[in-house]
């Protein structure tokens, strides 16, 4: 029956304290780098949906993380900033969701740290007429931290000595510690600890720090032995030196960069900062820091200056006091260079007209433009321009500290010189692609010289595809990869001054037009009705480009019902006026236009029902539960049915087990299931066995046996079963893994938290529509675009290098043969799908049980392998409980895309490669070899008779 949904936060891991219903709310406490484990546990009809959250913020730390849309959240090695309160929501579409909530305080405690200040007779302290100390102690903790103190090994308490004061500032509640020495006396010169404590709470020691005052105590003073700034050539190393003036106790010596991290080149020894083959990215502020704790810490900073000159260019400016923007005979012109120079005041020009150097004249007049302006630029005006001017005129730039090669610029007068103009060529707008390809949108500049162009939205404010509002393009040419419908829309070309004429842009538009398949609704939907009566589908489209081409096809399996094109209506519908046995089945309607399809699915079936009710038996460990029978109709004719067995773990679960078998509404949640084939006729009182080996770990586990006929679900039963995982004939049994990863929690791998990125659960028919070309499978293995299988997506953001890491299951085997025999011989394979030109590299690595540090490596290929599936066998010989790790790595650019699919591991050597491999597929968590693993019977008895 419909039930809302309920909710319960159960919890494991390592606790070290839990607090039920304080003040409405649960209190979990743990230790900072343990374990956080929250097990949601739900009940209701539908299987409702679950999500964790966290207030003012994300469940988990990474991105889209998996976890948290399973019934267990896990963070192994939780830090403080994950403490706060986690809610478990859980809904199936009837009344309210269900929330409950718990609040994880993270505990820690970093080490102490005391810093001394020293005050002298003045200001608030005018009654003081000799040296007063502040010893303060601060510690970062969660509870509160509490603090003493010891001179020697003597136990410093308030009122203890005159001489001594202790108190906590009020602003700091606690979580600071002062002790104050008034007048400093000869037995005050002595070894102080500040002990900080949070009273042994999860296990976590007292912390203590130490300080030495002596007479001779005093704070820090440094001297920097270089000048400021530091000009210099790149390629140069550069050496800065910091030396110690005074302190007690010696002070330490730190270097820090205003921009960031001191560069990876780097070379500290002490006070020395060495910086080899300085670049221009090196630049910046560098300070010398010293800290002993006592008084305030001593800075020193120097400028480094690395000497650049950089882009170059130059624009012509026609008489400004005439509207035409030619170059003509009698009037003025004027020639304009610019540089990026650093350090700017270095910068110098030089002016030469056909080789010859140019000297500033009545009718040659050089300028340089005040650097507030438009720094780094330098004017050549010619005066009543006349035939003899034109020429090629050079402006060069160079930097008075030299060791920087010049930037020379020429720019040609002539009668030649004309004012450019833009184009956009007839067969380039508009201009149509799909979504997916690469497209060139072309504006052709005619003029002399030809300027800079500059492309950017003219239809919306929106940056360019490369992130910026405006791409520059030195060819007219804007060449944009992986096209996505967003890009649709008006782009405009126009001239810039840089490399051209100083006059009004010149603009072209170009419109862009993106085609992509209809996305429909619903993707698929079940219906159920009675024979002779009717049932109408309708198909709607959301988006599509082009709109008004689109046609449609109605099919029943491979054969058409029913096509048209659309008109001004967005739907189509299907009517069954009267339903059959042979009209019952899977519906397709295909929405096409030019770039694809869109389908809907609907399943239409019957209402017959089977019913299960006593007796069912269950034998688990020989323990008899309580009995069930199935019990179903109509005749005799149609005696065959499919039960499928639903398991889900109670308590303790890893990871939620979920799947969406044929059949079931979309987002509908279930757990692991597995279908029981019957075949034949089933007779009165007939007894048929099951044996149900997936259970992996001893804990309480739920077990649902539904029956199903060609006209759909009947009802269900529910047994919860206890499993001890021990085997009561002690008998060692052979035992398999297939993974496909079609089921919803891909077999129980996770994914890797100490790499770059993750991989993804991928089908054909799911991806999206921007996936990239010319790399990546094109089906599963076995060649369903249904399928699923496990990838690394290289597109942006990713990098070179970049690693994803996915993780097996532990694997459990036999313990060792205590008389010597070899360890059992297991293989493993799995298929792998490597194409593309960018290509990286797939490892398989083994890592045993008690060695997490330690890798070994089992498998490697690199670069394309074609567009094609390839099987990999490998030979192991494990001797303990292991766990195998896939390593994708990314290559050099975006269509480097890595697929695994069908892992398995079977006892026994690989096959030879003559034989045909075992290419089961499964979604299921298959048990491992050699594991202790009871078969779950079920004992069916059925008791057919006529409703």
């Amino acid at each position: 029956l419909a039930a809302p949904p309920t909710v319960r936060i159960v919890h494991s891991g390592l606790a070290c304290n839990i607090e039920e219903e304080r003040y409405s709310e649960r209190v979990y406490t743990i230790r900072e780098g343990e374990t956080l484990e929250l097990t949601c546990l739900v009940t209701g009809h539908p299987r409702p949906q679950i999500r964790w959250t966290k207030t003012a913020g994300s469940a988990s730390d990474r991105f889209q993380d998996s976890s948290v849309f399973n019934e267990t959240l896990r963070i192994s090695n939780i830090q403080r900033h994950q403490g706060g309160r986690y809610y478990c929501k859980a809904e199936n579409g009837l009344g309210s969701p269900a929330i409950k909530s718990i609040r994880v305080d993270v505990y820690y405690l970093d080490d102490p740290i005391v810093t001394v200040h020293q005050s002298i007779g003045e200001a608030k302290e005018q009654f003081y007429y000799e040296k007063t100390v502040f010893l303060r102690c601060v510690a970062n903790s969660n509870p509160p931290v509490r603090y003493s103190w010891r001179r020697g090994q003597e136990v410093l308490l308030q009122g203890s000595d005159k001489g001594v004061e202790i108190y906590e500032p009020f602003f700091t509640q606690g979580e600071t510690k002062i002790l104050k020495l008034k007048n400093l006396r000869p037995q005050d010169y002595a070894n102080y600890s500040c002990i900080a404590s949070v009273r042994n709470v999860c296990s976590i020691p007292d912390k203590m720090v130490s300080f030495r005052l002596s007479n001779k105590t005093a704070s820090p003073s440094i001297k920097l032995l270089v000048d400021d700034p530091i000009v210099v050539n790149p390629g140069e190393a550069i050496t800065l030196v910091c030396v110690t003036t005074g302190g007690e106790p010696a002070p330490s010596l730190t270097w820090v960069r205003s921009a960031g991290v001191l560069p990876d080149k780097t070379v500290l020894n002490g006070g020395t900062l060495t910086i080899p083959a300085i670049t221009s990215e090196d630049s910046g502020t560098y300070s010398c820091i010293a800290n002993n704790n006592v008084g305030n810490p001593a800075k020193k900073s120097t400028n480094i200056i690395v000497r650049a000159l950089k882009k170059g260019r130059f624009w012509i400016t026609p008489d400004p006091y005439h509207k035409d923007d030619n170059i003509q005979i009698g009037r003025e012109v004027k020639i304009s260079c610019q540089v990026e120079a650093i350090p700017s005041e270095e910068l110098t020009f030089s002016w030469f007209k056909n080789g010859r150097p140019l000297r500033s004249s009545e009718r040659m007049v050089i300028t340089q433009t005040d650097p507030d302006v438009s720094p780094g630029t330098t004017n050549l005006d010619i005066i009543d321009l006349k035939f003899t001017d034109f020429g090629t005129y050079t402006c060069v730039a160079s930097l008075k500290g030299g060791g920087i090669s010049d930037i020379s610029i020429d720019v040609n007068i002539s009668s030649s010189t004309v004012p450019p103009n833009l184009t956009v060529p007839q067969e380039k707008s508009p201009l149509v692609t799909r979504e997916g390809d690469t497209i060139e949108l072309q504006c052709q500049v005619t003029g002399k010289p030809k300027p800079i162009i500059l492309w950017s939205r003219a239809d919306k404010e929106v940056p360019m595809p490369d992130g910026a509002l405006q791409t520059e393009s030195y060819d007219g040419i804007l060449r944009i990869v992986n096209v996505s419908r967003e890009m649709s829309g008006t782009y405009r070309c126009q001239t810039s001054q840089y490399n051209g004429f100083n006059v009004k842009p010149r603009e072209a538009l170009v419109q862009l037009i993106v085609q992509y398949p209809p996305a429909v609704e619903p993707a698929f939907l079940e219906l159920r009705q009675g024979q002779g009566r009717g049932v109408t589908m309708s198909c709607r489209v959301l988006r599509a480009y082009p709109t008004r081409v689109l046609s449609y096809e109605w099919r029943l399996g491979s054969r058409v019902l029913r096509t048209g094109q659309f008109d001004l209506q967005d739907s189509t519908e299907y009517t069954v006026s009267s339903l059959s046995r042979d009209s019952y089945g899977i519906y397709n309607c295909n929405i096409i236009n030019e770039a694809g399809a869109g389908r809907c699915s609907f399943l239409v079936t019957g209402w017959w029902r089977t019913r299960v009710s006593p007796p069912f038996t269950l034998i688990i460990n020989c323990l008899y539960l309580n009995s069930l029978t199935l019990e179903k109709s109509p005749t005799a004719s149609e005696r065959f049915y499919t039960p499928i067995a639903v398991l889900s773990k109670l308590i303790q679960t890893p990871k939620s087990l979920t799947s969406e078998p044929v059949g079931l509404q979309a987002g509908q949640q279930r757990w692991w299931e597995q279908e029981i084939t019957v075949n034949g006729n089933i007779q009165k009182g007939e007894l048929i066995t099951y044996n149900l080996t997936e259970l992996i770990k001893p804990e309480a586990y739920e077990v649902r046996l539904t029956p199903i006929t060609r006209f759909g679900e009947g009802d269900s039963t529910i047994r919860v079963i206890k499993y001890s995982g021990k085997d009561p004939e002690s008998r060692e049994m052979r035992r398999e893994f297939h993974c496909g990863f079609e089921d919803g929690n891909i077999c129980l791998f996770t994914q890797d938290d100490t790499d770059n990125f993750d991989w993804t659960k991928q089908s054909t028919a799911t991806r999206d529509t921007k996936y990239t070309p010319n790399t990546g499978p094109n089906a599963d293995r076995t060649g369903s675009k249904e399928g699923f299988y496990m990838y690394i997506e290289t597109s942006r953001p990713r990098l070179e290098g970049e690693k994803a890491r996915l993780v097996s299951p532990v694997f459990s085997v036999a313990p060792k043969n205590p008389y010597g025999a070899t360890n059992t011989a297991y293989c493993f394979s799995f298929y792998y799908h490597m194409y593309g030109q960018h290509i990286g590299s797939l490892n398989v690595y083994l890592r045993l049980k008690g060695q997490t540090a330690i890798e070994n490596p089992l498998w490697s290929s690199s670069g394309n392998k074609g567009q094609h599936w390839n099987q990999a066998r490998v030979n192991i010989n494990p001797p303990t409980s292991f766990q195998l790790i896939f390593e994708g790595i990314r290559g050099p650019g975006i269509e480097g895309d890595i697929a695994i699919d069908d892992v398995s591991i079977v006892e026994g050597e690989c096959m030879k490669s003559d034989q045909p491999a075992n290419n089961l597929r499964s979604g299921a968590v298959g048990p491992l070899a050699h594991i202790r693993l009871l078969p779950l019977l079920i004992l069916m008895s059925v008791l057919s008779h006529q409703r």
